[in-house]
C-alpha cells in the first residue's frame, strides 16, 4: 500500500520523542512519515489528544479511582497503632573501630581494644573477644569496624560482645553509586524514581510489617500496600498523564491475579510458610501469625517491581505504536504491542525464575549432595514454597501484557479516524442549522 505524505503535528516535549521504525498507515488522512529509516516520533501528542483523554477518564473514573479510594480506606482501618510489644529477647547494639588487638591469655581468641562509635560509652574504649583467623569465615584485623552487643548494667570491661563486621560505609558506597547511575541516565526521572523507592522502604517497613505482626491478614494487607506502592512509584516517575493511568490498571489486575494465584496454590500444595527463613523463630514470638499467608505476601511483594517494568513497557510501545499511526486499529495495536511483549516476557520471567533459584541455591546443593532424586526433591517444601515463588509470579508477569496491551490499545485506537468522524459530524451539524 502506498505511504501518505501527510504528517500529524504537535507541540513536543524533550522526553516524549523517541526513535522507532514508523509502521506503513492505513486510513485517511493522518500519515505516518515518508521514505524510509528511523523516524522522531512525537508521544506527547497521544497523551494529549482528546479522544484518548475521554477514554482513560472513563478507565479512571471506573476503575482506578475506586481502587484507589478502597486501598487508602483499607491503609486507614489497618494502620497499626502504638507500640509493638512482643516476648522477643531486644538487644541493643553498638558500633566501634578496633585500635588494638592481641591473643587472649586464657582463651583461643583475640582480645580486641575497640573505640566505640555509637551507643551509651560513645568515644570510649572497651575491651572485646573477637575470633581469631581460621576461627570465623571474615576474621577480624587491625583497623575493621565492628557491630557489637551490649549489656546494660554491666561495667564497659564485661559490656559489649562481638557480632558481625559493621558493612555500612560499604553498603553506603554502593548506593550512592547506584544513585549516581540513575540519576545521571534518567535525571529528573531518577531523582523521582529514588524518591519513590524511598516512599516504598517506608511503606514497607511503617505499614506492610507491623500490620501483619499485629495480626493483620497477610494477604490483605501485602495487596493494600503493594497497590499504594505502584500507585505512586507510576505517578511520581513516569507523570499523571494517561499513559501512566493505564501502565496502573494493568498493574494492579495483575496483581490481583498474582495475588488469587498465589494463594490458591499455597493452599492446594499444602505449603505452611515454615521452612522460609527465620518463619518458624517469628511464629514462635508471635503465635497467631498467619505463616502461610506470610508466604503470599511475600509473593505478591517480590513480584510487584517486575510487573512495574512490564506493564509500563507494553503501555509506552503501544502509545508509541499510535504516535507512528494514529489510525490504527484496536487489533493491529493489540497484535504490535503483544509481539513486543512476548520477547520481553521471555526474559523477565527467566530472570524471575532464576532470582529465586539463586535465593534457595544453598538448599539445592545441600539436595544434590544428599543424592536424592530430583521429583522428591521438588515436592519437599523447602524446595516446593521456591517453585511456586517463581511460577505464580511468572504468571501475573505473562497475564500483566496481555492485559495492559488491550488496555492500551482501547485507549488510543482509531484516533484519527475517529477525530475526522467528529469534524464532518460537526461541519454537518453547521451546514444544517
Amino acid at each position: 500500500m502506498p505511504r501518505h505524505a501527510g504528517r500529524r503535528r504537535a507541540d513536543t516535549k524533550p522526553n516524549s520523542k523517541r526513535r522507532l521504525p514508523i509502521p506503513t498507515g492505513h486510513g485517511h488522512g493522518h500519515g505516518h512519515g515518508h521514505g524510509h529509516g528511523d523516524h522522531v516520533v512525537d508521544t506527547s501528542v497521544v497523551d494529549s489528544d482528546a479522544i484518548v483523554a475521554r477514554r482513560v477518564r472513563i478507565v479512571v473514573a471506573a476503575f482506578l479511582i475506586p481502587l484507589i479510594m478502597a486501598a487508602v480506606v483499607a491503609l486507614i482501618v489497618l494502620w497499626p497503632s502504638g507500640d509493638l510489644k512482643v516476648d522477643a529477647p531486644q538487644q541493643a547494639g553498638a558500633s566501634g573501630t578496633v585500635t588494638k588487638l592481641v591473643p587472649c591469655s586464657k582463651e583461643d581468641c583475640n582480645q580486641a581494644t575497640v573505640k566505640l562509635n555509637s551507643g551509651p560509652d560513645k568515644g570510649l574504649e572497651a575491651p572485646v573477644k573477637v575470633p581469631k583467623p581460621g576461627q570465623a569465615a571474615s576474621p577480624v584485623e587491625l583497623g575493621d569496624r565492628v557491630l557489637l552487643g551490649l549489656q546494660e548494667g554491666q561495667p564497659i570491661a564485661q559490656k559489649y560482645e562481638y557480632v558481625d563486621h559493621d558493612r555500612s560505609r560499604s553498603l553506603l558506597l554502593l548506593a550512592g553509586m547506584f544513585a549516581v547511575a540513575v540519576v545521571v541516565l534518567s535525571r529528573w526521572r531518577g531523582i523521582a524514581a529514588l524518591v519513590a523507592l524511598g516512599l516504598t522502604a517506608l511503606t514497607l517497613t511503617q505499614f506492610i510489617l507491623p500490620a501483619i505482626l499485629r495480626g493483620e491478614n497477610p494477604l490483605l494487607v501485602s495487596v493494600v500496600g503493594g497497590s499504594l506502592i505502584m500507585v505512586v512509584a507510576l505517578f511520581m516517575t513516569h507523570g499523571i498523564n494517561a499513559q501512566s493511568s493505564v501502565a496502573l490498571a494493568g498493574t494492579i489486575a495483575a496483581l490481583g491475579l498474582t495475588a488469587f494465584l498465589g494463594w490458591a496454590f499455597v493452599k492446594v500444595g499444602d505449603l505452611t510458610g515454615l521452612a522460609a527463613d527465620g518463619a518458624s523463630q517469628v511464629k514462635g514470638f508471635v503465635p497467631d501469625l498467619d505463616v502461610a499467608g506470610l508466604l503470599v505476601a511475600g509473593i505478591v511483594i517480590g513480584a510487584l517491581g517486575v510487573l512495574d517494568d512490564v506493564t509500563v513497557t507494553q503501555a509506552s510501545a503501544v502509545w508509541e505504536l499510535s504516535a507512528a499511526n494514529p489510525s490504527a486499529s484496536r487489533a493491529e495495536l493489540f497484535g504490535a504491542g503483544l509481539r513486543i511483549g512476548r520477547a520481553h516476557v521471555a526474559s523477565v520471567v527467566n530472570t524471575l525464575v532464576l532470582a529465586y533459584a539463586g535465593a534457595a541455591l544453598p538448599v539445592l546443593m545441600t539436595f544434590a549432595l544428599s543424592g536424592v532424586g530430583a521429583g522428591y526433591i521438588v515436592t519437599t517444601e523447602i524446595v516446593a514454597m521456591e517453585v511456586v515463588r517463581g511460577l505464580v509470579g511468572s504468571l501475573g508477569i505473562i497475564a500483566a501484557v496481555p492485559l495492559t496491551t488491550a488496555l492500551a490499545a482501547m485507549a488510543v485506537a482509531d484516533r484519527s479516524r475517529e477525530l475526522v468522524g467528529e469534524q464532518e459530524h460537526l461541519v454537518g451539524e453547521a451546514a444544517s442549522s
